[in-house]
C-alpha cells in the first residue's frame, strides 16, 4: 500500500487519465462511459471503490492526471470512504489534481450536516467541489463537461493554464458563518 503520486510517470501524448473513486458505484459507470466518448483527446478512465490502489499492476498503470471523489450525500459510507482514501494520495495531488463531486444534493433525505462536512473537507484541501445530477442523461452530460474541462487542464493539454491556477479559481470556499446553526 503506497501513495498514489502525480508525477512518478511520464504523461501520454494527447492523453488524459482520470480516476473516479466512488464506494457505491452508482454514478461512476455512467460518468465513465460519457467521459470515454470524448473525441478531441484520448480519455482513459480508471474506476476504484476506494484508495489505496492494488500494488500488483502499479507498473502498467498510467499516470493519473485527476482524481475525482464522488460522494453520494444520502450515504454516510460514501463520505467516510472518500475521507479515508485521501491519506493514500501524495500531497502533490492537492495542487489542482483532486476534486470532489457530490450527488443527490437536492434529495430531501440527505442531511444538511453531511453537505457542510463535504464543503469543509473540500475547502480545507483547497479543492473544487462540483455538484452533479446523476438521475438524468442531461445531468450526466453536464457533469462530464465540467470534469473534462478540469481534466484537460490537469493533464497539461490546455496551453497557458495550469491545474493549480484553475484549482484556485474553482476551489470551494466557506462563508464565515458556516459554523453557525441554520434556521431551516
Amino acid at each position: 500500500m503506497s501513495l498514489l503520486k502525480p508525477f512518478s510517470k511520464l504523461p501520454g501524448l494527447n492523453t488524459a487519465n482520470i480516476l473516479l473513486v466512488e464506494s457505491e458505484e452508482q454514478f461512476q459507470q455512467s460518468l465513465a462511459d460519457a467521459l470515454v466518448e470524448e473525441t478531441s483527446v484520448t480519455v482513459n478512465v480508471r474506476l476504484a471503490k476506494s484508495l489505496p490502489l492494488p500494488m500488483e499492476n502499479d507498473e502498467s498503470r498510467p499516470r493519473i492526471d485527476l482524481v475525482v471523489f464522488i460522494i453520494n450525500l444520502t450515504s454516510e459510507l460514501s463520505f467516510q470512504s472518500a475521507e479515508a482514501s485521501l491519506k493514500y494520495l501524495d500531497p502533490g495531488y492537492f495542487l489542482g489534481k483532486v476534486c470532489f463531486m457530490v450527488t443527490n444534493a437536492r434529495n430531501a433525505s440527505s442531511p444538511a450536516e453531511r453537505l457542510d462536512a463535504v464543503r469543509k473537507l473540500a475547502s480545507s484541501l483547497h479543492c473544487p467541489l462540483l455538484f452533479a445530477e446523476d438521475q438524468t442523461p442531461d445531468g450526466v452530460a453536464s457533469a462530464t463537461e465540467r470534469l473534462l474541462t478540469i481534466l484537460k487542464v490537469a493533464a497539461g493539454l490546455v496551453p497557458i493554464a495550469t491545474a493549480l491556477y484553475v484549482s484556485n479559481l474553482t476551489r470551494c470556499t466557506l462563508p464565515l458563518d458556516i459554523d453557525q446553526p441554520s434556521f431551516d
